[in-house]
């Protein structure tokens, strides 16, 4: 006689998985996942066969231990087609309105020189009128042929009437034609504003293109605000964009707290299929200790701060001066006094500070701060790349209980200029994943979309292969700071939740939490790592709804 698996059944099973924990389970139909390769994330029973939701969005058993009977006037049955499934992938540090806005504007991702950058610039002002503003963003020079950054010069002979404002892939750099340059009254100005740089030539004076961190603003504010509505639109392009990828999750950095009100609209319109983690902007200080306009997939209690900015473009605050440019060892973003200050306001407001620090003394800066003010690992303070860090620094996030929240898509791309940058010695300390969870501290795992693509296959080979998206590697790229696989899991899922305070929640597949899962076509635990960038996402589940399907999506 056949056994079923009633749903009393189910609920008493989930109820003694943990009575401390556990909630009751709705009473209604369930969804039964099953027909592939499904990994847990949990060390005890890494695999499973199917897994049971209930209505409430939560896991309420997993086969085994759960027998496999199911009664079909009960469940609704989710066939992975031969798919594997993971826990939910979450990308722990990605800017979501610079997704959807890169998916609507003139993007440069992927400009293969300087030649190419400029007969773009030209293509576009064949269909502008004299005045109008040239706006784009994405490129990077890390494999030009030309090996040198873009300049006004290179700008001006294709758009003499038009500004032209073209920001660098990481936000931290733009290059603009001397229309521009000109319109934003930075041409001819010496001085510099704190934290930030114009690149001018020597002997003039006058600036020649390049525009760095805080001194962008002035050429920023040339660019027309978006409207309401393209700010909604490229809110619900990311998210549509970002769950077809197979992330159901996002730490979606420096929102404004304006956005607040629309986000949680979007997810009451059934618009926001991507659950959501928001880390403020500066201005946000008091909606993050409110936690306002929160919902059931958005949360809102953390700010993101800087201390410095990029390497690619010398912002990067290091503690000796770059080797391809001794006169600088980078920019200030926020003093050490202001960042006292701040981690003060956060604790008192219980709020979660997320740090962006990619220099080696900008990182130093918050350990040291961390420590004199006595701070401990219960407020889960995040340092947001943590790309270079002294080699007698490293212990000391996993000592002091902050979380590394580092990407590794960054390193395959910065490790082919970051030697001329930091000279061979220093690159022992950079994107150093391995020796970081070695100390103790928790590693989460982003992409800092839209600087990087944004895929979790890229992020999750950068972090097992650490070699370039063609196979190649070099001198100083220390290949001993790969990753295991169910390290590079953890990233995404178990740790990314431990980031945002949502590990009963979220990062693992057992009974309880939330049903957020992620489906490749192929097994990255075990494929070639020559492969991984060849899977593709088939479905992601979000609180145990099919938000996105590769089938659906084809059709």
């Amino acid at each position: 006689m056949r056994t079923f698996l009633t749903i009393a059944a189910l609920g008493l099973l989930a109820a003694c998985h943990d009575p401390a924990t556990q909630k009751t389970p709705a009473q209604g139909k369930v969804t039964v996942f099953t027909g592939g390769t499904i990994y847990t994330g949990l060390a005890d029973q890494p695999k499973v066969n199917a897994v049971i939701v209930g209505e409430d969005g939560r896991i309420i058993a997993t086969a085994p231990p759960t027998s496999e009977d199911w009664s079909e006037d009960e469940v609704t049955m989710v066939d992975l087609d031969g798919g594997v499934m993971f826990p939910g992938f979450t990308d722990a540090h990605a800017h979501l309105l610079g997704i959807g806005q890169r998916e609507i504007m003139l993007s440069l991702e992927g400009t293969p020189s300087l030649e190419s950058l400029v007969s773009r610039v030209s293509d576009e002002v064949a269909g502008k009128v004299p005045g109008e503003i040239i706006f784009g963003r994405g490129w990077i020079e890390t494999d030009w042929p030309e090996d040198r950054m873009p300049s006004a010069a290179d700008l001006d002979p294709v758009s003499p009437a038009n500004p032209v404002i073209l920001m660098r892939a990481d936000g931290h750099a733009l290059v603009a034609n001397t229309a521009a340059l000109k319109a934003a009254d930075v041409y001819d100005i010496a001085g510099d504003s704190d934290g930030g740089r114009v690149e001018r030539g020597k002997g003039t004076g006058k600036a020649t293109g390049m525009v760095i961190d805080e001194a962008m603003y002035p050429v920023l504010q040339l660019v027309a605000e978006p409207s309401d509505t393209d700010i909604r639109k490229a809110y619900e392009i990311g998210a549509k964009t970002y769950v077809a990828r197979g992330w159901t999750g996002t730490h979606n950095m420096s929102v404004d707290r304006n956005h607040a009100a629309l986000l949680k609209a979007l997810d009451d319109e059934g618009l926001m299929p991507l659950r959501l983690y928001n880390a403020y902007d500066e201005n946000g200080f008091y909606l993050a200790k409110k936690h306002q306009y929160e919902t059931d997939t958005i949360q809102n209690r953390a700010v993101k701060i800087y201390i410095d900015g990029a390497l690619g473009s010398r912002g990067a605050l290091l503690i000796q001066p770059y080797s391809d440019r001794p006169d600088t060892n980078g920019l200030e973003i926020l003093d050490e006094n202001v960042l006292h200050n701040l981690m003060m306001d956060a604790k008192e407001d219980e709020i979660q500070l997320a740090i962006h620090a990619i220099g080696d003394l900008a990182n130093r800066r918050i350990l040291d701060t961390y420590e004199e003010l006595g701070y401990g690992p219960e407020l889960r303070w995040r340092i947001e790349h943590a790309q270079i860090l002294a080699p007698e620094d490293i212990a000391r996030v996993g000592q002091l209980g902050l979380i590394a929240s580092m990407q590794p898509s960054h390193a395959i791309g910065d490790l082919k200029f970051a030697p001329a940058r930091l000279g061979m010695d220093r690159l022992g300390g950079a994107y150093a994943w391995k020796s970081m969870l070695g100390s103790g501290a928790v590693v989460a795992g982003g992409s800092d979309a839209p600087v990087e693509v944004g895929s979790p296959l890229i992020e999750f080979y950068a972090a097992v292969a650490r070699k370039g998206l063609n196979g190649e590697t070099g001198e100083g790229w220390h290949p001993e700071q790969a990753l295991a696989r169910e390290q590079a899991l953890a990233l995404f899922t178990s740790s990314a939740a431990y980031a945002a305070f949502q590990e009963d929640d979220l990062g693992t597949i057992e009974p309880g939490k939330l049903a957020d899962f992620t489906v490749f076509d192929r097994d990255l635990m075990t494929i070639p790592e020559d492969e991984i960038l060849e899977a593709k996402a088939v479905m992601t589940i979000v609180g145990g709804n099919v938000v996105w399907r590769q089938s659906a999506a084809s059709e």
